[in-house]
């Protein structure tokens, strides 16, 4: 089951009836999380609960890790899709503070999960911004001849993603761009590759590397 506060995030309303989300006002997590403040019951006479203003940074983290998660399952594990929810779930409480920092690094600082859902920012996101932002352009804005290695993949279309990686396109792959025009023609380990426009704003190259 989804932790609650996930579920709570997930269901884009105020508040919630506990019986919709297969628990019960006496259930432990529920429980739990009233003695916490962390959600509050909204109706008494129908059980529906919601997120405190204290229980939200605690949800955000919660959705984080979860579609953090998610996106390693897919892009780095190579999961189908019919077990990355489940499988997400178990792991996302592996992602405590810290790990999910070095995991979102790993993964170039996503911001969709693969099912096209926003991932909140963390801090290592915003400082990425100010100290690589610099160092890191895409495919699409370099000149001929031009190199780096590629940093990570700004995709949100999971199959264009997966289409990508199965061509050797990967984080830490170098890559130099051939030519511009009329196709982006770059090449990664002795291998050319063609991609229009689109595609190579997706790609972002560390240059210099």
């Amino acid at each position: 089951m989804l932790p609650l506060t996930l579920q709570l995030m997930e269901s884009g309303m105020d508040s919630v009836a506990i019986g919709t989300l297969g628990l019960e006002i006496t259930s432990p997590e529920v429980k739990e999380l009233l003695d916490i403040g962390h959600i509050a019951i909204a109706s008494p006479s129908d059980s529906h609960i919601e997120l405190t203003k204290s229980g939200q940074p605690d949800a955000m983290n919660v959705v984080r890790r979860h579609r953090l998660a998610e996106r390693l399952l897919a892009d780095v594990l190579n999961t189908k899709d019919e077990c990355i929810h489940k499988s997400a779930c178990e792991f996302e409480h592996i992602l405590h503070m810290g790990i999910d920092e070095n995991v979102c690094t790993l993964l170039g600082h996503p911001k969709f999960c693969p099912h096209g859902k926003p991932i909140p920012e963390g801090d290592c996101c915003k400082k990425a911004k100010t100290q690589i932002g610099r160092a890191v352009a895409s495919l699409s804005t370099l000149e001929p001849d031009q190199r780096g290695k590629i940093a990570y993949l700004e995709m949100r279309d999971h199959e264009e993603l997966q289409k990508l990686m199965a061509m050797g396109v990967l984080p830490g792959m170098p890559i130099v761009l051939i030519q511009s025009y009329p196709s982006y023609v770059f090449e990664i380990d002795q291998t050319r590759y063609a991609v229009d426009r689109e595609i190579a704003k997706c790609i972002q190259v560390r240059l210099g590397s």
